[in-house]
């Protein structure tokens, strides 16, 4: 039932069919890009604000609970944004997205690795979470597939009705994950979040497992945000760029389902990994022909696994009650870290051709290889 239901929640959680529509809509408002992009930055900030905060909550209280509150706070986002429409209405449904993601980051990681430890299966955790992640990416595929035929049979309302069920029916399916605490194990707010951010400060394995995560994480899940740039430099239709980004999704799935088998990577090897990947990255970016988007595939479905391993890693080293602060703490620096790459981007290919950005951006994770394999 555990693996069972960390499945349907994760599908669930991504199969939001206004996902690829939403921008349209808030167009159709009336809104500016500018506006639009103001809007975004809400978003990340309510998140950033956030994150740390939700983690220690959920280890005062429930996993569960914000596992179950943080989609519904989602679906209530997108159903106001097509029953007002306007910008305080979308910049209201952001702040209602950016919770309900704080809640379910580092709760649902947290939640998952004790359970799974309870039942003497923590070695399993990776090779969970990468099927997990997996099934992440499919369902968003499946979403933007479906996005056009239901639009096109109902519009904004029926796309959005479709997603606020799937929300609705993902924090129900977290009612159906278990959750062994022990008694006594709801603890003072303040405690445990004192406890987490010192664990994740001082503690030198704690921390070096944060900051792979953050960084690891970070760098990979930005680029792919360019994608379609890079393919229209190499002389790519507009009208195939989705072909793209649909085989870096593939990649990135197979790097998911590839976690299991190598989650027990000694350093070296998964120092290894990083570099090949970004020399992949780097080679396709670079070749200026649309064939590079195979190696740039094959450095998705790497990056994603070495996330997935990352973070299983990390729980490893996370003892204690504040397992969902600790991991809160690395999405926080995940967070950071991309707004780091998003400017670096910005700086960069002003100067220079959208293939040099990629390739250069992808020089940090040679740098974390060389740092693990000292």
């Amino acid at each position: 039932m555990l693996v069972a239901s960390l499945y349907a929640y994760a599908f669930l959680g991504e199969f939001i069919l206004i996902y690829p529509v939403y921008a349209l809509l808030f167009a159709d408002t009336g809104l500016s890009v500018a506006q639009t992009s103001s809007l975004f930055v809400i978003w990340s900030m309510t998140g950033m604000v956030l994150e740390i905060p939700s983690g220690a909550w959920a280890d005062a209280v429930s996993r569960r609970l914000l596992l179950f509150l943080g989609p519904l706070l989602t679906g209530l986002g997108f159903a106001l944004w097509v029953l007002f429409p306007s910008y305080w209405v979308f910049a209201a449904g952001f702040v209602l997205w950016g919770a309900g993601d704080a809640l379910v980051s580092g709760a649902y990681e947290a939640l998952s690795y004790e359970e799974l430890e309870r039942r003497g299966q923590s070695h399993r955790y990776a090779g969970v979470m990468g099927r997990a992640t997996s099934l992440g990416l499919t369902a968003t595929a499946a979403a933007i597939g479906l996005a056009s035929p239901v639009f096109a049979a109902g519009g904004y309302p029926l796309v959005a009705a479709a997603s606020v069920v799937a929300c609705v029916l993902c924090a129900l399916t977290a009612l159906t994950l278990p959750e062994h605490r022990t008694p006594g194990a709801a603890r003072d707010y303040l405690a445990v979040l004192k406890e987490g951010i010192t664990l994740a400060r001082a503690d030198r394995g704690v921390s070096r497992g944060v900051a792979l995560v953050a960084f690891v994480t970070a760098i990979w899940g930005s680029l792919e945000e360019y994608v379609p740039f890079l393919g229209a430099e190499m002389g790519v239709a507009k009208a195939a760029i989705p072909l793209l980004i649909l085989l870096t999704w593939v990649g990135a799935t197979a790097g998911g389902l590839l976690a299991g088998p190598a989650e027990r990577l000694p350093d070296r090897m998964y120092a290894l990994l990083l570099v090949l990947a970004a020399l992949a990255m780097a080679a396709g970016a670079i070749s200026g022909h649309p064939a590079g988007f195979v190696p740039i595939a094959l450095a998705f479905g790497a990056f994603q696994l070495a996330q997935v391993l990352a973070d299983a890693r990390l729980q490893g080293r996370i003892s204690g009650p504040a397992r969902a602060t600790v991991t809160s703490v690395a999405g926080l620096g995940t967070n950071v870290v991309m707004l780091g790459v998003y400017t670096a981007y910005g700086m960069v290919s002003a100067h220079a051709s959208h293939g040099v950005t990629f390739a250069l951006l992808t020089i940090p994770y040679v740098l974390i290889a060389v740092l693990m394999s000292q």
